[in-house]
């Protein structure tokens, strides 16, 4: 397919039948401190797009640059919807839905970018991916690696969750821990793909990681009768996720398949909230991170510029929630029978405190999105502490009788 890339910084567009991951004029430009400059959007051919509109059903691979051989090889999509009915109750809400991309191969959403990853080693005739990640991206592509035969080198900081690591170990990765945060661990994959070769998969430095992750909103349009939510709630650390939903349903609006783009939340820790921050000073600082919500625990976030300029041009807004209030999210949704990881639950911990806003906003019948992007399984130890297994009883029918009186 067609494509043209776009500096989201300085505006520069270009086409390259080569790979690349920053823009030539102004990428590493950026003031020490200060989140990436440079790093690029892909642009779709609008001819082609707009003769998106005059088919029956779209799919997520009508809208991706790079072609996916066998996806049946690592089958990502058509995630269900699930409406927790105790929940929506409770928030007096009815129209809200959970999006549950926790049921993607690895279990995290990252599967819809390394999917395309694949597609773009593949058609460049490489075999090595590159990347760091705190655990989830890492998984993702190290299970795509395993389905394709690719060799996957995973940079990871020494104090990501070990559930995550082991994934990545047990599908035949590379895992190289590293004594310090996912930044170092970042720019020592780039270090590696320098000297090394191979594809680098880095989240939005690599610009087909966005394109990757924008399938969901392609997906959305369809599961919902080719109708799109009033609003998105999207956790966010890097940006680099909400930056692909936004993206998803941009590429459905220059099709004219839809006349507008949803309202999306950034959803981020009061921990974690650099881009939540640039978006309400327009400064662009780096912070120091430390919520308990790992895969949302971002000190420079790559796509930052990306997600604020998209939430900037589409009216999108923040909310940051507490640490014991992602906890309780969590908590609350697993006691509904969805089970997701601290920082999946940070979205439903935004929809919750932003309840009475998007009432008088939206209603109370919004069709409202809440995208869980990682499975409970991911993080077991986050339960340390608040959840443990009961004591053992004698093999008795006293001791049954006695335990239930």
């Amino acid at each position: 397919m067609k494509f043209r890339y776009q500096c989201v910084t300085c505006g520069h567009e270009f086409e390259t039948d080569d790979i690349v991951y920053t823009c030539p004029k102004c990428g590493g430009t950026e003031d020490a401190g200060t989140f990436p400059k440079g790093y690029l959007r892909v642009l779709l051919d609008e001819e082609y797009l707009r003769s998106l509109s005059k088919k029956p059903h779209v799919s997520m691979y009508d809208f991706l640059p790079y072609d996916i051989p066998s996806p049946e090889v690592y089958p990502v999509g058509n995630t269900p919807i699930v409406r927790p009915r105790r929940l929506t109750e409770k928030i007096g809400l009815s129209g809200v839905f959970c999006k549950m991309d926790t049921f993607l191969p690895s279990g995290s959403f990252k599967d819809r970018a390394s999917q395309l990853i694949v597609g773009q080693a593949l058609a460049h005739g490489i075999k090595k991916i590159a990347l760091a990640s705190t655990g989830n991206a890492g998984a993702a592509m190290s299970c795509a690696g395993a389905a394709y035969g690719l060799d996957i080198i995973l940079f990871v900081p020494e104090t990501a969750p070990i559930n995550k690591l082991m994934q990545s170990v047990l599908y035949g990765a590379t895992v190289v821990p590293v004594k310090g945060t996912y930044d170092d661990a970042f720019l020592l994959s780039i270090e590696y793909t320098k000297h090394f070769g191979g594809i680098n998969r880095n989240t939005a430095y690599n610009p087909m990681t966005i394109e990757g992750k924008k399938s969901v909103s392609i997906e959305l349009f369809e599961q919902l009768g080719r109708r799109v939510p009033d609003v998105v709630y999207v956790p966010t650390g890097d940006g680099c996720i909400i930056s692909g939903v936004y993206k998803g349903f941009f590429d459905l609006w220059k099709a004219e398949l839809i006349e507008r783009v949803p309202t999306i939340v950034c959803c981020q820790s009061e921990k974690s909230n650099a881009i939540s921050t640039a978006f309400r000073t327009g400064v662009y600082s780096n912070i120091e991170a430390s919520t308990r919500a790992d895969s949302i625990s971002v000190d420079c976030p790559a796509s930052g510029r990306m997600a604020v300029s998209f939430m900037k041009e589409f009216g999108g807004y923040a909310v940051e929630v507490s640490e014991k209030e992602i906890l309780d999210a969590q908590m609350s949704l697993v006691r509904a029978g969805v089970f997701a990881e601290p920082a999946s639950s940070a979205a439903w911990a935004a929809l919750e405190k932003d309840r009475d806003n998007l009432v008088s906003k939206f209603g109370r019948d919004a069709n409202v999105c809440v995208l869980l992007t990682g499975t409970g399984f991911k993080d077991m130890a986050v339960f340390d502490g608040r959840v443990s297994l009961p004591e053992s009883i004698e093999n008795s029918k006293e001791a049954v009788i006695k335990r239930f009186s």
